[in-house]
């Protein structure tokens, strides 16, 4: 009886479908390169906190390694490298977003709250965010102010050591009996309270709102800038902190922005190794993934597209070339989180060092609002994969009818072209701070790479 169990027992394990650790796959220097791979990463996440800041950080990039370029309003970029097919025969496209959950400041954000004494800025929360996660924690301003004059101020505040930080305040667990702990957990927080501290030192005389004075006095000496200034502004509230290693082993990477600029990150790397493609390549970053990808800096901006390929083949056929090409949407899956596993279907979910997340579709309730890629097309890139000896593993959002989410595929497969999502797992996702494996983060380079090059 026990040789017959032994031989059913190989029978099935051979013929079974078992999710293999990228541990186990990639070789010791492959594991070395890995964490090499995600120093510069993590310095990229430090420098591109805001999308205009990524736009930034890979248009310089791209011209250091002379490699073309096209911006859309500062907030969206795409590089381009031309294929030895002609560009009638399809493009090779990856396609990420650089927006993140934030805190974002009204068009007129500053008060004083004279019963605190103290001034504030009051802000409305981008994307999705559980709002107890931006309180109490150090903050810093990005972003730009447009002057009377036309003059455009930058503000990086809080990243440096000597910076001035912000943060919004929270109550004292001694009284937050009543108006916190009885509450929902998105009751608790609103959206209302969210509002940052700026300081606290009154100009001098007998006049009311002094603590404001003092900061607009403040703000005009440094910046040149006026209250009314602000209306013409994008300023946005993100995490002071670096990008740090985690665990004793370091296997691990604690950021803000990882979601989705691990995948940001890793098609620029493959475009710039780039050389030589079959197939003409775009990498493109897009904004306001995050809100529904709605603007003109987005996903939906069909018509930044068809500008690219139109300066690429003047006389191209754009449809029938968008029919023929190939998308990866660059974005990120949730990870297996140790201490909710009854949201996952753990069959079906991605875990952190397993590599690249292949999800076949996204959406919520029966797939509502979401690309669902082809068996065909999800072949032929698990099969570029196991060929380029890439971990890899497939995965959806959560248990049916338990949430979901969205990516911008769904905007490119309405173009007629192949998509399917690719990308790293994410714990903690849409918090302050996300967590990453690094070999997951080298395995989506790779996979980029591979998908660049076929």
């Amino acid at each position: 009886m026990a040789k017959k169990k032994s031989k059913k027992k190989e029978k099935e394990s051979k013929f079974a479908y078992k999710k293999k650790s990228a541990w186990d796959i990639l070789s010791k220097n492959q594991i070395k390169n890995a964490f090499n791979f995600c120093e510069d990463y993590k310095k990229f996440l430090n420098e591109a906190k805001t999308e205009r800041e990524a736009v930034n950080k890979i248009s310089e990039t791209a011209k250091l390694n002379n490699k073309k370029i096209k911006i859309n309003r500062d907030k969206a970029v795409a590089i381009i490298v031309l294929g030895k097919k002609p560009a009638s025969k399809g493009f090779r496209i990856v396609i990420s977003h650089i927006d993140c959950p934030r805190l974002d400041l009204k068009q007129i954000p500053l008060y004083e709250d004279t019963s605190s004494n103290v001034a504030l800025f009051e802000t409305h929360y981008y994307g999705g965010i559980k709002k107890f996660h931006w309180v109490t924690i150090p903050l810093a301003l990005h972003g730009v102010v447009i002057k009377k004059d036309g003059k455009k101020v930058k503000f990086t505040l809080g990243e440096n050591e000597s910076d001035p930080i912000f943060s919004v305040p929270d109550l004292l667990p001694h009284l937050s009996h009543k108006v916190q702990d009885i509450k929902k957990l998105d009751e608790a927080i609103t959206g209302e309270s969210l509002d940052i501290m700026v300081g606290s030192q009154p100009v001098k005389g007998d006049f009311p709102e002094k603590i404001k004075v003092s900061i607009l006095e403040k703000l005009n000496k440094d910046y040149g800038l006026t209250e009314e200034d602000f209306i013409s502004s994008e300023l946005e509230a993100v995490p002071a902190y670096k990008a740090r290693d985690m665990g004793f082993d370091r296997s691990l990477i604690g950021a803000y922005g990882q979601d989705d600029r691990a995948c940001a990150y890793a098609s620029l790397k493959a475009i710039m190794d780039l050389k030589n493609p079959e197939h003409t390549t775009i990498a493109l970053f897009v904004d306001k993934e995050e809100v529904g990808s709605e603007g003109n800096t987005t996903a939906q901006v069909t018509s930044f597209l068809r500008s690219i390929i139109k300066e690429i083949d003047p006389k191209l056929d754009v449809d029938d070339a968008m029919l023929k090409s190939k998308v990866v949407s660059a974005d990120v899956n949730a990870a297996v989180t140790p201490n909710y596993l009854d949201v996952f279907e753990l069959k079906n979910a991605a875990t952190l060092g397993n590599g690249v997340v292949m999800s076949k579709f996204s959406g919520h309730g029966g797939k509502y609002s979401a690309n669902d890629a082809s068996a065909e097309y999800v072949a032929e890139i698990k099969s570029l994969l196991i060929k380029g000896k890439i971990p890899w593993q497939t995965a959806e959002l959560g248990k049916v009818d338990n949430g979901g989410g969205g990516t911008v595929a769904k905007y490119f497969s309405r173009l007629g072209m192949e998509v399917i999502d690719l990308g790293p797992a994410v714990m903690s996702m849409h918090s302050p701070f996300e967590i990453t494996s690094k070999v997951d983060i080298y395995s989506t380079y790779l996979a980029y790479s591979a998908f660049l090059k076929s």
